[in-house]
């Protein structure tokens, strides 16, 4: 017995995740896509995944740039993230918002919750996605942490608290 593709759809909408936007540039080009298929690996070493669909423009543009940054969004962000998920060509997306960059020379969202600066490790198959697996080689913290989250098909606010002292 399976699950269907609605019922499986329907019941993750039940899963809220933080909203992303994940970044890269390189010799392939600039591109960022909205993410919420993110989340810690490891913090030995340190590691996050990404699930990124096969069929997505920026596929290919990740796996060969071999960096990427996670941009964990804030509540300010809601119309950021709708850029980054819809049609809009990369430079356009990017035009939206003040970007840096760190060690890895992905684009870093300057307003960012945090940003996990990323050195693509390892990519895995899986159904229609591919997941890249990150090595985390820089953060960037927020004084203020506040989130984003997709629940139940829609954007939900998490409460803004001082951001506790980084550890490095």
């Amino acid at each position: 017995m399976t699950v269907s593709q609605e019922e499986f759809r329907a019941a993750m909408s039940r899963l809220g995740a933080a909203v992303t936007l994940v970044t890269t540039d390189g010799s392939a080009g600039r591109h960022g896509i909205t993410a919420s298929a993110v989340c810690s690996v490891t913090d030995s070493p340190p590691t996050v995944l990404v699930c990124v669909n096969r069929a997505s423009g920026a596929h290919q543009i990740f796996k060969d740039n071999g960096v990427f940054c996670v941009n964990v969004l804030a509540p300010e962000h809601r119309d950021l993230a709708m850029a980054f998920a819809g049609k809009l060509p990369p430079e356009e997306r990017f035009a939206t918002a003040v970007w840096s960059t760190l060690s890895s020379g992905a684009p870093v969202l300057e307003a960012a919750t945090v940003a996990l600066d990323c050195r693509l490790d390892q990519v895995t198959e899986a159904g229609t996605h591919s997941v890249l697996f990150g090595a985390v080689i820089g953060t960037r913290l927020a004084r203020e942490a506040e989130g984003l989250v997709y629940f139940n098909r829609g954007f939900h606010s998490l409460g803004s608290s001082a951001a506790p002292p980084s550890a490095s």
